[in-house]
Parts: structure tokens; sequence; C-alpha cells
């Protein structure tokens, strides 16, 4: 199965290293910004959540580096889960209908879901809406290369034409974020066989004609 393409995978990569103490230092920033959020939290208060000297977690980040590290390790973890669920799926012999109403709920229920996320729209939206929206390239080219990769291996198993899938992975992940920032939507997103007919009428035609 074609796996997340060389530019997500080195994006995703930054937030990790061979040094040991990066998971720990990002575990404790993580829990940091979700009890105080981000303007409130000081690099010492990260380093004693991390149980390092501050010495160490300086020479190792700043502190937009570290938020930016934080964000894409927890989007690394993310699109792990996701592709497992993709990946038992497609093993179980799921169709294309099925395949994609999965991955639109679990996108939902991921991005919606999430303890960071959730607390810095509720208490930080000034920090973390233009991320989405004005300052967004980032975060749609992360979705765009992802869903280009699971078009790309749709289209390997035979379930979908041979086109560029760029352009429809782009509004894809336009959509998709559109509906993790605004909760209230005609769009059936929180039941499954809703979600299934509206892939089936609007996505899957999308989809199979490539725009």
């Amino acid at each position: 199965m074609p796996r997340s393409s060389p530019n997500l995978r080195r994006k995703l990569s930054a937030a990790e290293s061979a040094d040991p103490n990066v998971e720990r230092i990002l575990d404790g920033a993580l829990e940091t910004f979700v009890d105080l959020g981000i303007k409130r939290s000081s690099m010492n208060d990260v380093a004693r959540r991390s149980r390092i000297s501050p010495a160490t977690l300086y020479r190792r980040f700043g502190k937009s580096g570290l938020i930016e590290a934080v964000g894409l390790r927890e989007a690394r973890r993310i699109l792990a889960e996701i592709d497992q669920m993709m990946e038992e799926l497609r093993s179980s012999g799921a169709d294309l209908e099925t395949q994609v109403t999965e991955l639109m709920l679990a996108a939902m229920s991921y991005g919606r879901g999430h303890r960071l996320f959730k607390r810095l729209v509720r208490t930080e939206p000034e920090l973390v809406l233009p991320l989405f929206t004005t300052d967004g390239e980032a975060v749609i080219a992360l979705g765009r290369d992802y869903l280009s990769d699971v078009i790309r291996r749709f289209q390997h198993d035979g379930m979908l034409p041979e086109y560029d899938p760029a352009p429809i992975a782009e509004v894809l992940a336009r959509l998709t974020t559109s509906l993790v920032l605004t909760r209230a939507t005609l769009l059936p997103v929180d039941n499954r066989e809703k979600a299934r007919e509206f892939v089936r009428q609007f996505l899957l035609p999308s989809l199979q004609a490539g725009a």
C-alpha cells in the first residue's frame, strides 16, 4: 500500500529526533499547553513537566519551534492511526464507498476531538485560527499530500481511474478543515449512514471524475 509521500514524511518526522529527551519534551509540552494554554505556558513550565533542565529544553527548542514540533508530532500520530484504520479496511476487502466514508468520519472525529485543538479554539482562537485560515497553507498542503496518497492507493487498487490526485485532494483538505473548525453544519459528519449517503451522492462522483 502506498504510504505517506516523502515530503509528508519529512514534515512529520521533523517532530522526532534521535535525542531520547525529545519525546519526553513533546509529551510535557503537550500537557502544559492543554493545561495552561500556549500564551501562559513558559519554557520553564514545560521543562518542569518534562522533568528536564531548562538548559536542555532551550538547547533543543525555542518556544515557536516547540509549538511546531508538538503540532507535527500530533499530526503524525493522527495520520498513523487513520492509516492503520484504512489498511484494516483495505485488508478486509471494504469497497470504495466504505473506505471514503470511514476516512471522512475519522478525520472529523480526530480533528474535532483532539484535546489541545479543542482547548486552543475555545481559549486562544487568535493563535490557532490563522493557522487554519489566513495562514493555513501548511495545513492545507499537509492534508493535500496525505489525501493524494490515499487517492493513489485507490488508483493502485483499481477503484479509481488514473489522474493527478492533487486538485481533488486539495478540495477535500479544504472541506475537511472547514468542517473541523465550524461544527454547525448540515453535512452529515456525525451519522454513519447519512455520511455514507453523502459520500455516495457527492464525494464518489468527484473522486471518480478526478475533479
